[in-house]
């Protein structure tokens, strides 16, 4: 396993507020978000069921776990466009973690980027659902 390629979550969380500084409005911001979730990697139609369901989105989000407690892997998909974005950034500071960091990880980056004033209510409510689920499954994997 090569460490250094794989920044911290603390750095993963660091990077992205650094990138998001870097556009001038939010205008920006949720076109590089868009790009972001466009770049997310296939997701497999037969893993879109209701067990993988994250409830709590208004749109369509599927969050698929492997690994165990020493690196837990994260798939997921969503029908929107800023969703998709959204997961991209959640995929980069907890996927390929470890359990007890994921658990230990606080979703800094949705503050620092200036999220969580400019997300509807009803995209907030599925961002902390899909970060919930994420964490319980990293908690029931370390016992």
């Amino acid at each position: 396993m090569n460490d250094i390629a794989t920044p911290s979550a603390a750095q993963a969380q660091q990077d992205i507020a650094e990138e998001f500084a870097f556009f001038g409005d939010w205008t920006e911001r949720y076109q590089y978000l868009i790009d972001l979730g466009k770049r997310l990697p296939p997701f497999p139609e037969a893993w879109k069921t209701e067990e993988h369901r994250v409830h709590g989105c208004q749109s369509m989000v599927w969050l698929v776990p492997s690994g165990d407690a020493a690196k837990l892997h994260f798939d997921a998909a969503s029908d929107s466009a800023i969703v998709s974005g959204l997961i991209a950034l959640v995929l980069r500071v907890y996927s390929d973690r470890s359990a007890a960091e994921i658990v230990a990880t606080e979703p800094e980056f949705i503050q620092a980027i200036g999220l969580a004033k400019h997300l509807s209510p009803t995209r907030s409510n599925g961002l902390a659902a899909m970060l919930a689920k994420l964490k319980r499954h990293a908690a029931e994997t370390l016992g």
